[in-house]
């Protein structure tokens, strides 16, 4: 646990960040293989609000990737980033 209320917000917003792009890729493949009806009410307001979440950070950067024919892998970038950032505020963020 971290004694800084900044650092355990920050961490706690990219966590929750996290996982949100995590649900957004399994939804957009259920929806992909027709495993969910797009048309179903609740599956359309869960995609609209995670595209809404993680569309600011992953359009910038699908703008410039490469097209790989029909694979995003913005999201893929993006937990990566994510995953070093979280390492390097816990490693070198100045407590107490």
């Amino acid at each position: 646990m971290h004694n800084d209320p900044f650092l355990w917000l920050l961490l706690t917003i990219l966590e929750i960040f996290f996982w949100f792009l995590i649900v957004n890729v399994i939804l957009s493949w259920l929806i992909a293989f027709n495993v969910v009806n797009r048309s179903n009410h609740f599956v359309a307001t869960l995609g609209e609000f995670l595209y809404r979440i993680t569309d600011p950070v992953l359009a910038p950067l699908r703008r410039v990737l490469p097209n790989l024919g029909g694979i995003d892998i913005s999201p893929l970038i993006v937990i990566i980033a994510i995953q070093f950032l979280r390492q390097l505020l816990s490693r070198y963020w100045p407590l107490g």
